[in-house]
């Protein structure tokens, strides 16, 4: 393994932690920041896997955590007016609709070459491409803030959708890459995050800038200031990440990573990852429930300010609160599975819990839609998203659980792809049902199709390949220590 493996004794060990000074290129920090080192031995050839962990992994989570969530604001902050946007741009409601939806057409064929990209070019050369198309894209619709302009600013939407396609592939590549096997679920969990509190501010933010004006020219005005605002902050966090970013630490964080490490590229074929993940049973049945959960809620955000419209007029700002109570729970809802995956690493089960109460959460919210009551809606769509935005990292880390060794952004990658379909198809589906015959019918439509993924949940067969992986070394190092231990004592 080169640098990554270092012989298995103490004195050696420790005078790694105390030698290892700064370096130029990726991952090179110095002493102060390592904050665990600990040499397993490799049954194999006797050798040892040195492990640390770094304290510049929390500035990487927070550098992806701060495009994503430049990039989800993108993605909804038309929807989350889309009353507004039609009348600003005279159009109707379906073209509106598509301004969230290129988001998931584009991911589609994209995600093939992107997930090639960043295994073959790594995790900095994905987050500068992300990063360049998102602040692009951003920058090209503050010139579309003219009310002859919506082919201007659907191509801006497209171009930021191709940077979430280098976005959503990341979080669990970059959990594995740099964090421990005792937080990796956890720093997953937090990535996640970035792209959920976007989408928060996307439904907060646009209504309170953009207010439902009469005059064309006024309301120009205000959504040319909604653009410079999201423009200059993907600027900022652009330049951010060009100075900061870092491809990988120097040691690897856990022997799961270091065996990863140990493949060789010229070993790696991505058509044969592709066709191994594709013959995985368990990881298919992930995949199809994975979008279904997830094409739901990208549903749900996209024709939520029409739901709530129909039911309360003239309440924008109430329905982008509502979006933003969706949003804030499934924030928590995601932290606390990744935390409770970290201590229990019972992935099938909170799946499955998780997937149940998504599918209670969307029956309270179908049926208390229209009572009258915007209080009640606020609770029932809280519970709703603490437990289906809950479900993104608990997808993303089953799936690695399930696929390991395979690359984890090819896994999350299927994960996207499948939930883009399934979006694509929701939105297009509700929208014309909530046209025809109302929210009721539109919301019962998903509700049927979330009792179908919590079935596929139930069937997922549990083979936790990483944390064999993990167990295996785990138990080596123990059977070694109590061999060298024999040893010693016998002369």
């Amino acid at each position: 393994m080169g640098e990554d493996t270092r012989a298995a004794s103490p004195e050696r060990s420790a005078r790694d932690a105390k030698d290892t000074g700064p370096h130029l290129g990726a991952g090179g920090p110095d002493a102060a920041e390592h904050i665990e080192c600990s040499s397993i031995p490799n049954g194999d050839s006797g050798s040892a896997s040195t492990t640390h962990l770094y304290k510049k992994r929390w500035l990487i989570v927070f550098l992806f955590s701060a495009y994503s969530l430049s990039n989800g604001y993108q993605w909804i902050h038309y929807g989350s007016i889309s009353n507004v946007m039609m009348k600003f741009y005279d159009v109707a409601s379906f073209d509106i609709d598509w301004l969230s939806m290129v988001f998931m057409l584009t991911y589609i064929p994209f995600i093939f070459p992107v997930t090639w990209l960043l295994h073959k070019k790594g995790l900095r050369f994905t987050a500068l491409m992300a990063n360049a198309l998102n602040f692009s894209g951003s920058w090209i619709k503050v010139a579309s803030a003219k009310s002859n302009l919506f082919g201007l600013t659907m191509f801006g939407q497209f171009v930021s959708a191709v940077a979430q396609v280098f976005i959503l592939g990341m979080p669990s590549r970059m959990a594995s890459v740099w964090f421990g096997a005792g937080e990796v679920s956890t720093a997953c969990s937090i990535a996640v995050l970035g792209t959920q509190l976007g989408i928060a501010i996307g439904f907060l933010l646009p209504p309170i800038l953009v207010p439902n004006v009469d005059d064309v020219e006024e309301l120009g005005y205000h959504i040319r200031i909604m653009f410079y605002i999201s423009a200059g902050v993907a600027t900022f966090i652009f330049i951010l990440v060009v100075i900061l970013f870092q491809e990988k630490p120097e040691l690897p964080p856990s022997q799961a990573q270091a065996q990863a490490r140990n493949i060789s590229p010229d070993e790696y074929s991505y058509t044969a990852s592709i066709l191994n993940l594709l013959r995985n049973k368990p990881f298919m049945i992930l995949m199809v429930s994975y979008g279904l959960i997830i094409g739901s809620f990208y549903s749900i955000s996209t024709l939520l300010n029409r739901m709530i419209i129909e039911h309360y007029p003239g309440e924008e700002v109430n329905a982008g609160r509502i979006g933003l109570t969706i949003v804030v729970a499934g924030m928590a809802g995601s932290l606390i599975c990744g935390i409770w995956l970290d201590r229990t690493k019972t992935y099938k089960q909170t799946s499955l819990a998780v997937y149940f109460f998504s599918l209670i959460g969307m029956l309270f919210y179908t049926f208390t839609l229209n009572l009258g009551y915007l209080w009640v809606v606020f609770i029932t769509a809280g519970i709703l998203g603490f437990f289906m935005t809950g479900y993104l990292p608990l997808g993303f880390e089953f799936a690695v659980e399930l696929t390991y060794p395979e690359s984890e952004g090819t896994s999350s990658g299927l994960l996207n792809c499948s939930a883009q379909i399934f979006g694509i198809i929701f939105t297009i589906s509700q929208g014309k049902i909530i046209d025809r015959w109302g929210t009721l019918a539109g919301n019962i439509f998903l509700c049927i199709f979330l009792l179908i993924g919590t079935g596929l949940t139930a069937l997922i067969k549990s083979d936790l390949r990483r944390q064999k992986a993990n167990l295996q070394k785990a138990e080596e190092q123990t059977v070694s220590r109590w061999d060298l231990h024999t040893s010693q004592n016998a002369v």
